[in-house]
């Protein structure tokens, strides 16, 4: 994502540290950090076995990776001097799969919460730990293929009038990669919509049949439907603004444009955590027990129900 002014077939060499090159790299640092952790947690937590919690794990081996794609793309432009091409475009290309995989593990937890509702009676025996696994290893190798990209010749190193903002991607392949996000980002929108809809079926159900706790269903379907509602809408405004850039934008606008646009969408990674582990109440008392050795009287270990979404 830096803007070359050499047409050059190797990277040009960087004299001066640029400040959104240190905030893209203290932010991939913060990233790794946080992820490592939740891949820790769920390592050495023998109960954390569910397919659900596999979906965790792959999104945040994901982030993970794109943390330390940050870090490794920083190295390479400035400690590195200076970088081979092949360097170069295997440190872009750890990017390109790591948030490939990132925003893919979104897409498969979001189709997991709606087949739990859709199919709930059928969902545990369907969902099998087997199956889940042959599924993320599929993600995962496809996701690595696309990281293969710029070393397959997806790259403009030959011709920098070819270039995207995503260096050093060319501009047409920038535009595929764009378009498919986007695709992607309506699936899972349709898909949300969906759960809602479910959920309030759900909600309406059990009110009628038990009408004392009509209050207490509707309580628990309103706040579920507001963390789809934050769910959905931190995704949005992280990466939405960037892959449209990305879409009409080419590499002779200004390098500031594209700094302040990836960096919130490499935030996208830092709040995933926080989003889809620490607010697991299975995960929440696994890091009290390894942090202090109890669970507080306050922990609420209430099973999630469908309404809950």
């Amino acid at each position: 994502m830096q803007e070359d002014r050499q047409p050059q077939s190797a990277p040009v060499l960087k004299t001066t540290v640029s400040p959104w090159d240190i905030a893209l790299c203290a932010t991939g640092t913060a990233v790794a950090c946080e992820n490592a952790l939740v891949l820790a947690v769920l390592f050495y937590t023998p109960s954390l076995r569910a397919p659900m919690f596999l979906l965790i794990g792959s999104l945040a081996l994901a982030d993970l990776l794109a943390g330390l794609g940050l870090v490794v793309n920083f190295t390479v432009q400035y400690l590195l001097q200076p970088p081979s091409a092949a360097v170069a475009l295997s440190a872009a290309g750890l990017l390109l799969a790591a948030f490939s995989a990132s925003v893919c593990s979104l897409l498969a937890i979001t189709i997991d919460r709606y087949l739990s509702l859709y199919n709930a009676l059928t969902y545990h025996t369907e969902r099998t730990l087997t199956f889940t696994c042959a599924m993320l290893l599929l993600m995962w190798l496809v996701c690595l293929g696309v990281g293969l990209l710029p070393l397959l010749g997806w790259n403009c190193l030959r011709d920098q009038a070819a270039c995207s903002v995503l260096r050093p991607v060319t501009k047409d392949n920038a535009a595929v990669l764009a378009v498919t996000f986007l695709l992607l980002f309506a699936l899972m929108l349709q898909l949300y919509l969906q759960i809602c809809r479910i959920a309030f079926r759900h909600a309406q159900q059990i009110a009628v049949q038990h009408q004392f706790i009509a209050t207490a269903q509707a309580t628990s379907t309103r706040k579920g439907l507001a963390t789809l509602s934050f769910i959905l809408g931190t995704f949005a405004l992280c990466w939405i603004p960037f892959a449209i850039y990305s879409l009409v934008a080419d590499s002779s606008y200004p390098a500031v444009y594209t700094y302040s646009l990836a960096l919130p969408a490499t935030c996208n990674s830092l709040i995933n955590p926080v989003i889809y582990a620490f607010r697991n109440p299975d995960i929440q008392k696994s890091l009290w027990l390894a942090c202090c050795g109890c669970i507080p009287s306050t922990f609420s270990s209430r099973p999630r129900t469908s309404s809950d979404v």
